[in-house]
């Protein structure tokens, strides 16, 4: 099966001061599908993940050496601009953080940061992203009340809706349901796959069935090294590597 690469990793290696925690990952993330990064904690997904947005730039004694090409930019090249980087990627951490506003006021926060002044212009836009949220109905007539008043599967969607209102084209989520009930964890999932028919999802999950619900492509870690990556129905029904089959049998955690 031929997909079109959003995301190519080159040879990428990265340390924490003395420890390598990636090896020599090279593969290819596809366009507008939903891609599982699975594997062993501690194995490097999170590593891999926050390397697609720079985020892991922020962490203290790191050295990184490759290439990450979105849209064919290097964005570890020294010259890229990180804000730019930045917003073509929408970030779901396994907590939600909603910011210290009302529910509309957090949907409207990056539009109104990148010029959008225009009441009727932010209504629509507030309206447009909670509903690609799955959120909508559930807060229409309290847009005005504080995001801390819902629960924390709809804090996690508004965490969402408010990462679609900078229209990324790439959606990152670092265990994003894992915080969640098992209602809102189906919410979560049921949104993904509506959104990826406009965004490329990659997603860190050490949840194997939700793995095999969820994607359309799989990348397996195993103590930073990639072990094996492809077609979720391939990984998952006839896996090349014994690593592999011994992961998804739960032999190996």
């Amino acid at each position: 099966m031929e997909y079109r690469t959003h995301i190519s990793v080159q040879d990428l290696n990265v340390f924490y001061r003395r420890q390598q925690v990636l090896k020599d990952i090279t593969l290819n993330i596809p366009d507008r599908k939903i891609t599982a990064i699975i594997g062993p904690s501690g194995c490097g997904k999170t590593t891999l993940l926050k390397s697609f947005n720079r985020l892991i730039d922020s962490i203290e004694g790191v050295t990184i050496s490759g290439k990450v090409l979105v849209d064919d930019e290097n964005i570890l090249d020294p010259k890229t601009e990180v804000t730019h980087i930045r917003k073509k990627m929408g970030l779901l951490l396994q907590k939600p953080y909603p910011l210290p506003m009302s529910i509309y006021d957090n949907v409207a926060y990056g539009p109104r940061i990148n010029g959008i002044k225009d009441r009727k212009k932010l209504d629509a836009i507030v309206e447009l992203y909670l509903k690609k949220a799955s959120l909508w109905d559930e807060v229409r007539g309290r847009l005005r009340q504080p995001a801390s008043m819902l629960s924390v599967g709809q804090q996690q969607r508004l965490c969402l809706a408010r990462g679609l209102a900078v229209e990324p084209e790439i959606i990152l989520g670092d265990e994003p349901t894992s915080a969640l009930d098992p209602h809102s964890s189906q919410r979560i999932e049921h949104t993904f796959f509506e959104l990826k028919q406009d965004y490329t999802i990659v997603i860190v999950t050490h949840i194997l069935r939700q793995a095999r619900r969820m994607a359309d492509y799989v990348v397996f870690l195993y103590l930073g090294e990639l072990i094996e990556h492809g077609p979720a129905a391939e990984i998952f029904e006839n896996p090349k590597k014994e690593l592999t089959r011994e992961y998804i049998k739960g032999l190996i955690s």
